[in-house]
Parts: C-alpha cells; sequence; structure tokens
C-alpha cells in the first residue's frame, strides 16, 4: 500500500496546506490514539519554536482526548529528547510537531513508539485507515485528560549528561553553542554548561518565526564566524527540532556528520565498545568509508533517511550510524537520532585523545562531492526517462570506477537530487551541472 500523508519522517508541509492545518490534525490525534493506544493511555506531546505549534498542538490535544488518551505537554522540546521521555514516561506513544530544519511557513508531526523508535509502515498505514473513517469521541466519562510535564527539560538534560563518563570535564573550554532559534534553545546550552564549558550562545532567543533563519546546521557560517570572532575551541550547531548536530573546530572549519561519525566510532573502537558494522546512507562521503576500512571498521549503506539506518544497524547488531546532514544515531546511548548525545560524544572522544577536533577529523580525507537540487514539476517518473538515464551512464563513464553518481527525489519536498562525487573536484562540478541540465530539459524549465 501507498502512504498518502506520511513521508520518510512524518508528517510535513506548509502551514495551511490540507495536511498541516488544524481540522486535518485534530483528526490526525483522534487516529493515532486509536492505533497506538486503542482507547487508553497516554501520549507525550512535544514541539519546536514555530509560532503555528501553538495551534497544532491544541489540535492534537484535542483528537487524542476524544480518542480516550490522557495527554502530556513538554512543550519547547528536541525531538529525541520526547523519544526519551516517551519511554521513560512509560507513554504509548510521543509526538513531536516540527518540520525540523524547514523554515517557519512549514510544520509537520513526527511520530515515536511506546519503545522511542520511529512507527514501522504498518502502523502508519494503519492510522491512515483510521483518518478514513468518521471522528468519534468515546463516552465523556472516559475522555482523556490533559497535564503539563513542569520538569521535562531538567530530565532531559540530565539524560544528556548521563552518556558521556561521569569524570569528563569540559572546563577550561569555551564553546559556541548554535540552536537555531530552535528547539534546543534551552536544554543545549544547559548541558555544556553542566558539564563545565564556558558557553557562548547563539540562535537562542526565538521568536515563532526566526527558527533556522540564518544560524543552526543548515546555516553554519554564522557559527564559523562567531568561533572565529570569540577566538572559542569549537562551535556545536543544531538544527531546528534538535536532531541533527554539525561542528567547527577552533580554525572556523565546518566538520560535517561523516567527520562526527568517524570520531565516534574511532573512540568507540578504542574502547572496545564497538559493534557491528558503522552505517551510513547513499550520501556519505566515500572518504568516511575509506577512513574507517584503514580501522578495520566495516562500513554499510542504505537509503537516505534515519529509519533506514536503524533498520539497518538492528540488522547487524551495530550501534553507530548517521548521515553527512549530521542526524547521528548512537543506538547504544538513545533510540534515535540525537544532536546533542551525538555531540557529547565526540566532546567525549576528544577528552579521551587528548587531540584537538581538527586533528580527529583531519584522518578522514573527502572526496569532492557536489550536491544540486532541481525542482520538479508534476513529473514524477523522472528517472525512468531515457535522457536522465543517458545522462547518467555519461557521467558514471567520465567517473571511470572513481566517483559515484546518485540521482534521488527528495521524501520531503517536489525536489531531484543529484550527487557525484569524485577524485577529480572540476570534473565532479561539471558532470552535476551538466545532469541538472538534462533534468531540467525534461521538465522543461
Amino acid at each position: 500500500m501507498t502512504r498518502r500523508y506520511f513521508g520518510t519522517d512524518g508528517i510535513r508541509g506548509r502551514v495551511g496546506e490540507p495536511a498541516v492545518n488544524p481540522d486535518f490534525v485534530l483528526k490526525l490525534g483522534w487516529a493515532a490514539g486509536n492505533v497506538l493506544g486503542r482507547g487508553d493511555g497516554k501520549v507525550l506531546i512535544g514541539k519546536d519554536t514555530r509560532i503555528s505549534g501553538y495551534m497544532f498542538e491544541s489540535a492534537l490535544e484535542a483528537g487524542l482526548v476524544a480518542a480516550g488518551l490522557d495527554v502530556r505537554l513538554l512543550g519547547p522540546m528536541p525531538t529525541p529528547g520526547v523519544a526519551y521521555l516517551t519511554r521513560t514516561f512509560r507513554a504509548v506513544a510521543g509526538i513531536v510537531i516540527t518540520a525540523s530544519h524547514n523554515p517557519y511557513q512549514d510544520n509537520g508531526i513526527k511520530f515515536f513508539s511506546a519503545e522511542g523508535d520511529k512507527l514501522p509502515d504498518e502502523v502508519e498505514l494503519a492510522i491512515e485507515d483510521q483518518l478514513d473513517r468518521p471522528l468519534s469521541i468515546r463516552d465523556p466519562a472516559k475522555i482523556g485528560k490533559v497535564k503539563r510535564i513542569e520538569d521535562a527539560s531538567g530530565r532531559y538534560i540530565e539524560f544528556c549528561k548521563s552518556t558521556v563518563p561521569f569524570a569528563m570535564s569540559l572546563r577550561g573550554l569555551r564553546l559556541v553553542v548554535d540552536c537555531a532559534n530552535g528547539a534546543t534553545y534551552n536544554v543545549a546550552p544547559a548541558v555544556f554548561e553542566e558539564l563545565g564549558a564556558s558557553v557562548v550562545r547563539l540562535g537562542t532567543e526565538p521568536d515563532g518565526l526566526n527558527i533556522n533563519r540564518g544560524v543552526g546546521s543548515t546555516k553554519p557560517q554564522a557559527l564559523s564566524d562567531t568561533v572565529l570572532r570569540e577566538g572559542a575551541d569549537l562551535g556545536i550547531a543544531f538544527d531546528g527540532d534538535g536532531d541533527r548536530v554539525l561542528m567547527v573546530d577552533g580554525k572556523g572549519r565546518l566538520v560535517d556528520g561523516d567527520e562526527l561519525i568517524y570520531i565516534i566510532a574511532k573512540s568507540r573502537q578504542q574502547a572496545g565498545a564497538l559493534r557491528g558494522d558503522v552505517v551510513g546512507t547513499v550520501m556519505s562521503n566515500l572518504g568516511l568509508e575509506h577512513a574507517l576500512g584503514r580501522l578495520g571498521i566495516g562500513f554499510a549503506r542504505t537509503k537516505v533517511g534515519d529509519r533506514y539506518i536503524m533498520e539497518r544497524l538492528k540488522q547487524g547488531l551495530g550501534i553507530l550510524g548517521g548521515e553527512p546532514s549530521g542526524h547521528i544515531i548512537c543506538r547504544d546511548r538513545t533510540s534515535t537520532g540525537d544532536g546533542i548525545v551525538a555531540a557529547l560524544q565526540v566532546m567525549a572522544a576528544i577528552d579521551a585523545f587528548d587531540v584537538p577536533l581538527d586533528q580527529l577529523c583531519g584522518e578522514v580525507e573527502k572526496y569532492p562531492q557536489v550536491l544540486l537540487n532541481v525542482r520538479l514539476g508534476e513529473r514524477r517518473d523522472i528517472l525512468g526517462l531515457p535522457a536522465v538515464q543517458a545522462a547518467v551512464s555519461a557521467a558514471e563513464s567520465a567517473l571511470a570506477g572513481g566517483g559515484r553518481v546518485l540521482l534521488r527525489p527528495s521524501g520531503t519536498e517536489p525536489l531531484l537530487r543529484i550527487m557525484v562525487e569524485g577524485q577529480d573536484a572540476r570534473l565532479v562540478s561539471t558532470l552535476a551541472e551538466q545532469l541538472a541540465q538534462v533534468v531540467r530539459e525534461q521538465e522543461g524549465v
């Protein structure tokens, strides 16, 4: 069956669209309550800092209590924080109102199971099936109740700190922490300060409209500039909902998810705690694969999306995986991608190896990689067109086995993502532009 509303990571779109409006979200809460709680239990709701979060929080709350479930409101809370608290409160599910790294005009809904995992396909399909049924309210005596969890942030802060050795201290380090004016704006600086660091705050003044605007992991230049201006040891940037992290070393150079994964893997290996293959995606740089290979660490690739990384980790009993974007899963610490936890694992590695960030990530010799997005119209079979297939074959021949070509539709936007990777930066750039032009011609752009 084809999912109508759920994408690769929940439901997402522009506020006011058919699947991102109060009517739909109310019905979604009711449908999810029937499937996940079967009319009983409690559900946690967290959100990022978008102004529309207030509206959707109320709509979800109404739908869930109509289905007979109790609701616990967390307020602004990073997505992985909701996953953690869902487990600790023994809730039947956790829900996050967020559009992650998108601008404030967008919003969406992410779900977690009672175990803090993303929902499997069959559960999402069951929720969609419920959406086709008329909404019915439970007997008035069985309607759910709503409470606010006042100490949610403190609970999550303590959990984050517990993921690194007790003896580890960040005393003497000056860090710039960029929270993208999003869900981590309160908890992330507190975590690093309580571990002893001197923290320069960036992107910690959300107003409902400035989430991800010019700051955060998708706009790391602000972090790099601040690190250099403040003379900081390094910088840490999260995205709007806190499940991604990128870093900047003391020289202002960006350190992406591939390099962070390598650092954590090397640290886990040295401690004798690494199990299974490290898992990346088709977008992971060849340099990461080769660097891990030099350490004797296996590497596996999946489709883009943290749910596929998690599936592969579980199959191979692995503990570490992630994406270049900074969505990193440390499965020996938590159940989902967690930006704060991943950053702490890197800080623990820096402490254990007693070398700065730039030296640790310097062991990954990354291949030049160009990423381009081409906006698509109504056509959805673009990859099957002969002209596109011929262009891909020609690009692969030009790389002569020394690189990779990948074209994939976005799971959340009407875009075709084009990636070309190889040893010759000029050739890689030329091939990517040629592929993009072919796609534009087929789209009539």
